[in-house]
């Protein structure tokens, strides 16, 4: 075997792998992603809402507390 082929040899797996993780990220459905950000978001206000609802529950425990 040529002596200028062993380089190519030692970088083909570190190549192959960057390429194999570069097309796994870009080959993501964009309308996947949209849904699940829209998803999301609407997970995101109800967390909120149910938040907002247990800080309204520990101000009315904690005032009940001090009365």
């Amino acid at each position: 075997m040529p002596q200028s082929l062993y380089p190519l040899l030692l970088l083909a797996c570190p190549l192959g792998m960057g390429l194999m993780m570069w097309f796994m990220v870009r080959g993501g459905s964009h309308s996947t992603r949209r849904n699940d950000s829209a998803a999301g978001r609407l997970q995101v206000d109800e967390l909120r809402r149910e938040i907002a609802a247990l800080h309204a529950a520990q101000k009315d425990a904690d005032h009940r507390a001090r009365s």
